[in-house]
């Protein structure tokens, strides 16, 4: 029942989930559907809204179904994504991003 209830919840509010993962942890983070990619990269920190480079995405199901990332890739299932890219329910994104210290001393 539970579950029913956070679907409905976030279809009403119009709610996605994306994922993100290191070797130690998996974490899932809410955004609007319709946010690009900067701006979910900038749910988990601004410095990564600022300084996004690109992302690299894979689908959840693509995922399951291949069973590794490096699988993903050799299916040709990672994507490279820039900043127009909208990311959408499910994907599994890697943000790559570079903040430089502004100013010479």
């Amino acid at each position: 029942m539970i579950n029913k209830i956070i679907r409905t919840g976030y279809k009403a509010l119009d709610l996605i989930y994306y994922f993100t993962a290191g070797e130690d942890e998996v974490r899932c983070w809410t955004i609007r559907e319709g946010t690009k990619a900067p701006g979910a990269a900038g749910v988990i920190h601004t410095d990564f809204e600022k300084g996004f480079i690109c992302a690299d995405v894979m689908k959840y199901e693509d995922f399951v179904d291949a069973g590794s990332e490096s699988e993903c890739k050799a299916r040709g299932k990672l994507r490279q994504q820039g900043k127009e890219y909208v990311v959408l329910d499910g994907d599994i994104c890697f943000f790559k991003f570079n903040v430089s210290k502004g100013g010479k001393k």
